[in-house]
Formats: C-alpha cells, structure tokens, sequence
C-alpha cells in the first residue's frame, strides 16, 4: 500500500508537469504575473506548512509507544516562548501573504493599459445563451465562439452579458473577469506568440454551459489584416435580425464570423439590458433568473 500511495503521487506530479493549456503554461505577460503570484503565494504558505508536517510526524514518532525515553508530564504548564512562537510565525505570514496579494491585485488592475510595439486591439465581448459573441468596432466585423487577434499586441475588452451573469476566461493569457447584464466590465491581455488558447465559460448559466467555450486564435499582425478583409468581404451581415436569431438560447454552436455589423451594436446590447433590468425591477419586487 505505501508503494502504491507513492506511484500515485508520482504519476499525479508527472500529469501536472504536463498541463499545457491552463494557468501553469502562460502565455502572456498578466497569465505569466498571476502564474507568479500563485507560485509566491504557495512558497510563503509552506513555510508554516513544511515545518508543521515535519513537526506532527515527529511528534508522533518520538512518542511512540515503544520509545522508553519519551517521557511526557501530565501537569499542565503555561510556555510563554512557546505560545509566542506559535501566533507570531502565522501572523508574519498572513501579514507577508496580504501584502503581496494587495500589491499584485494593484498591478494587475484588469482595467490598467498594457505596453506593446501595436496600438491596441478593441474587442467587445457578449455572453449570451450559450455562446460568446465578439464585436470589433473599428474593423465592423464580429465572431462567435472564436477570437481572432494579433500577436503581440495589447487587446482593450469591453464585457457585457445580454442573458445572465457570466464569467470570461481564458486561462493562458489570464484574468477571469465577470459579464453582467446592464454592466460594463474592462479587461486588458496580451498573447506574446502566435498560437491557440482555449476560453471557458467559468461561471454556470444553464443547461448549455458546458459547451460555453471559445478560441482565441492569436496570428502574426499581417495574417490578422487579412483575416479581416476576408471576413469584410465574405461573412453575411450581422444585422437586427441576425442578432435577434443569434441572441436566442442555443448549445454547441460552432465558430461564425460576420460582416457589416451595425454600429454601437454594443452599447445598444448594454442599454437594451439595463432598461429591462429596470422594467423588471419595477414591475416586480424579485425576478427569477431565466435559466
């Protein structure tokens, strides 16, 4: 049983070092800071874990039954130093654990502008039953379930939902951020190399939730530019009735470019879902949520 326990916790090692599509594979500098933070946070929590697992084992070899010298008094006894060392080492580490957190949830503000050698992409993103739709304003050009940016380049996100409250994420290239009907979230990230990084819904909104995911697809800035003449000139339009069929709830829909999309249409999706907030908030004092 002991061999078996430690085959397990080799493979378990060996299954994570290979882990290539989420947090611990960044690919990005807010994936590679947060990847960072993780690591600092787990070394400062083991400076009390290590020496407590060493401590309890042992303890408890030290006063095994068959161990003659280990003798133990039973009248109680009041240690200051003991009791000194027991709640100060903690409290430094909480103390130091906060201060980094603090200091790194600053620097990583989801609102904050990221540097780069491109001016930024602008994306508006909406979540929708059930499936992502994506707005690029300046190219009039908007995809579902696929995002298509340039390497290298800062990408400026404006987030809304038109249905529930949602969570976008896309673990290599980091911060999970919340869509909320009639709000506006910010998010900013970065892809430093070409390459294909999965998305995820991280929030549940019903049934199709499972099938909730994207592809962020990030290109060299010259095969973008003509990704996007191709989407101008080939996609259908995404117009008020295109929308109003797309805004209906529907699983596992595959990736979908269109051309032509209206202007504002954004904003026009975030004041729509305000107003009905405020509609139902008037008409009712609770709302069940539309699952």
């Amino acid at each position: 049983m002991r061999y078996r326990a430690l085959l397990i916790l080799l493979f378990g090692a060996l299954a994570l070092c290979g882990c290539n599509e989420g947090v611990l594979d960044p690919q990005g500098p807010i994936a590679a800071a947060e990847l960072e933070l993780l690591m600092n946070s787990v070394a400062i929590m083991l400076v009390v874990v290590v020496p407590v697992i060493i401590a309890t084992l042992g303890f408890a070899w030290w006063y095994r039954a068959s161990n003659p010298r280990a003798v133990r008094s039973l009248d109680l006894a009041y240690e200051g130093r003991i009791e000194f060392v027991t709640w100060s080492i903690p409290a430094l580490i909480v103390i130091l654990l906060g201060g980094v957190s603090w200091i790194s949830s600053h620097q990583l503000d989801p609102r904050a502008p990221l540097a780069g050698t491109a001016p930024p992409l602008r994306v508006d993103v909406v979540a929708l039953d059930w499936k992502w739709l994506f707005i690029y304003p300046d190219e009039g050009i908007a995809t579902v379930n696929q995002l298509v940016v340039p390497a290298a380049t800062p990408v400026q996100f404006r987030l809304t939902s038109a249905t529930v409250m949602n969570s976008f994420f896309v673990p290599q290239l980091g911060s999970q951020i919340y869509t909320m009907s009639g709000m506006e979230t910010h998010l900013h990230l970065l892809a430093d190399n070409p390459g294909e990084y999965p998305g995820i819904s991280a929030n549940f909104s019903g049934d199709g939730f499972a099938d909730m995911r994207f592809t962020v697809k990030a290109v060299p800035p010259g095969d973008f530019t003509a990704w996007v003449k191709q989407v101008s000139g080939t996609a259908v339009a995404l117009d008020a009735t295109a929308y109003a069929a797309l805004a209906k709830p529907s699983e596992g829909v595959p990736p979908t470019a269109y051309s032509a999309v209206k202007p504002k249409l954004f904003e026009r999706i975030l004041n729509q879902s305000a107003a009905r907030i405020d509609n139902a908030a008037a008409g009712a004092a609770w709302c069940p949520p539309a699952f």
